[in-house]
C-alpha cells in the first residue's frame, strides 16, 4: 500500500484512485476466498462441486464463477457452522432479531471489529460529523448490531456518544435537549415518533441543536425523508448494512444525498438478475450481492441480500471515488402478494406520507375473508387532521384512490386516532399476515 494512504485519515480511502482500489480488492478477494476454502466446509464443498479452487480467481471478474451464499445457509449451519476461525479468536457474537425459528448468528474477530469501527467512522465523516459532535445512539444495544456498531464508530470518530439505546422516548428527548445532541442514530420510524412526542411536550425539534440523523435498519422512502427533514430541520442520511455482512456501515449517503457510497475496500458489490443470477452492468437494477473482503470470523462470499437497487458508477459531486448504490427500492423478503399482485410496504408508505392529515404510523393487515385475500391499511391521523366526518371521508377516498393507482389493488382503509397503533421503538412492524394460506 502506498504510504500516502497510510495515515490517520481513514476517509482517504474514499477518494483513492480506481486502479489502486481494484488492485486492493483483488488482493483481498483472493485471500478471503482461500481463507473460506480452507476453513468453511459449506464453501469448500460448493467450490468443489463447480471444480473450482481459489487459484481460479485471477481477476475481479472471476468472482462471477464463485457460488452464492443465502440467508438459509446461516440458519442451516446454526450456530457456528460458517465460522472460519476457532472460537478462541471470536471476541463477539451478534444475532438477528427474527421472531421465528433460530436466529442468524454472526461472529467477529478483533480485527473484524476494527474494520467495523473504521467503516462506521468513515460513514459518520461522510455525513459531515466530527469529534465536536454529540451523537445520540438510539438503536437497540445487545444482539442487534445497530447500537454497538454506531457506538464504537462514533467513539472512533472522537465524538461524544450518548448511548441511550431504544425506548423511553420522553427521556430521549430530554437528553437531546439538555446534552446538546447534534446527531441521532435510530430507525426512521422511531425518529418520526420522537418528533411527534416532542411536539406533544411543546418541543419543536427545529429549535434543538440536532443537525443530522443517521437512519437505517428498515426500508424508508424519499417521501419519508422529506417529511422528517421538514418537521425537524435536520439532514436525514440513509445508512445501509446487514448483520450478515458486518452491521451498519456497509454504505452511507454523503452530503449530496444522491445514493449511498459503498466502502468498496471492505465490501465488494455486484448487481445480479434475481431470476438468473447473471451479473448486471452498473446502472441496471437488480439484486444486491455483497462479498466481505476483510472479515475473517465469518467470511461472506457473494451473499444475496434480497435488496433491490443499482450501482451508480458516475462520479459523485463530493469527490469520493467509491461507487454508490441507489436507495433500496424494495426488499424481496418484504413483498407480499394480494390478488396476484406483488406489493411492497414501501409503496404504501410512499402514498401515505403525502397526506399531512396522516401520522407516520401505519399497519398493513392481510386476512382471508370468504376465501378471498383482503388487505387492510390502518393509519393514524396526525394533529393536523379534522374531526369533521365529511372531510375525513373525502380524505379517505383520496388516499384509497392513490393507493389503488400505486399498488393496483383497492385496500380497505381505516383512519384511526393518533396513538391507536402499536409503536415500535426499534424496527417498525408494518405487515401482519393473518391469511389462512400464508
Amino acid at each position: 500500500m502506498s504510504s500516502q494512504y497510510l495515515n490517520d485519515d481513514l476517509s482517504a480511502l474514499d477518494y483513492v484512485q480506481k486502479d489502486y482500489l481494484r488492485g486492493l480488492q483483488l488482493e483481498r478477494l483472493r485471500k478471503m476466498v482461500q481463507h473460506a476454502y480452507d476453513h468453511v466446509e459449506l464453501f469448500n464443498s460448493r467450490m468443489k462441486e463447480r471444480n473450482l479452487v481459489p487459484a481460479d480467481v485471477k481477476s475481479l471478474g472471476d468472482i462471477a464463477k464463485l457460488p452464492f451464499m443465502v440467508k438459509a445457509d446461516l440458519r442451516d449451519t446454526y450456530p457456528f457452522g460458517l465460522f472460519a476461525v476457532p472460537m478462541s479468536e471470536v471476541v463477539r457474537l451478534h444475532a438477528s432479531s427474527g421472531t421465528t425459528g433460530k436466529p442468524i448468528v454472526v461472529g467477529y474477530t478483533r480485527s473484524d471489529l476494527e474494520v467495523w469501527m473504521e467503516v462506521v467512522k468513515r460513514a459518520f465523516a461522510s455525513c459531515g460529523l466530527t469529534r465536536d459532535d454529540v451523537i445520540q445512539v438510539s438503536y437497540g444495544y445487545g444482539l442487534f448490531t445497530g447500537g454497538l456498531g454506531a457506538h464504537y464508530g462514533a467513539e472512533a470518530l472522537g465524538a461524544t456518544v450518548v448511548p441511550t439505546s431504544g425506548g423511553n422516548t420522553q427521556r430521549q428527548i430530554m437528553l437531546m435537549r439538555d446534552f446538546g445532541t447534534t446527531a441521532v442514530c435510530c430507525t426512521p420510524s422511531y425518529f418520526n415518533f420522537m418528533i411527534e412526542q416532542a411536539l406533544a411536550q411543546g418541543i419543536d425539534m427545529r429549535d434543538l441543536p440536532i443537525k443530522a440523523g443517521i437512519f437505517g435498519a428498515e426500508p424508508w422512502t424519499e417521501e419519508m425523508r422529506k417529511r422528517i427533514e421538514a418537521a425537524s430541520g435536520i439532514k436525514a442520511y440513509d445508512i445501509y448494512g446487514l448483520s450478515e455482512i458486518i452491521g451498519p456501515g456497509v454504505a452511507i449517503e454523503c452530503g449530496c444525498q444522491q445514493g449511498m457510497h459503498v466502502f468498496e475496500d471492505h465490501f465488494y458489490p455486484e448487481i445480479i438478475n434475481p431470476e438468473t443470477g447473471e451479473v448486471l452492468p452498473d446502472g441496471e437494477t437488480g439484486e444486491l450481492v455483497l462479498t466481505t473482503l476483510s472479515k475473517y470470523a465469518m467470511p461472506m462470499i457473494r451473499y444475496r441480500t434480497r435488496d433491490i437497487t443499482k450501482i451508480i458508477a458516475e462520479p459523485c459531486e463530493c469527490g469520493r471515488t467509491i461507487r454508490r448504490i441507489a436507495r433500496i427500492s424494495s426488499r424481496s423478503d418484504d413483498m407480499f402478494i394480494i390478488k396476484g399482485v406483488n406489493i411492497f410496504p414501501m409503496q404504501v408508505e410512499k402514498v401515505l406520507v403525502q397526506f399531512p392529515e396522516l401520522g407516520s404510523n401505519y399497519l398493513i393487515t392481510l386476512e382471508t375473508v370468504n376465501n378471498q385475500d383482503e388487505m387492510i391499511v390502518e393509519v393514524e391521523l396526525s394533529d393536523l387532521s379534522t374531526d369533521n366526518y365529511i372531510e375525513l371521508q373525502k380524505i379517505s377516498k383520496a388516499i384509497t384512490r392513490q393507493l389503488k393507482d400505486e399498488i393496483l389493488v383497492t385496500p380497505k382503509l381505516r383512519l384511526v386516532k393518533k396513538g391507536s397503533l402499536p409503536q415500535s421503538e426499534g424496527k417498525a412492524v408494518r405487515v401482519k399476515d393473518l391469511r389462512d394460506n400464508k
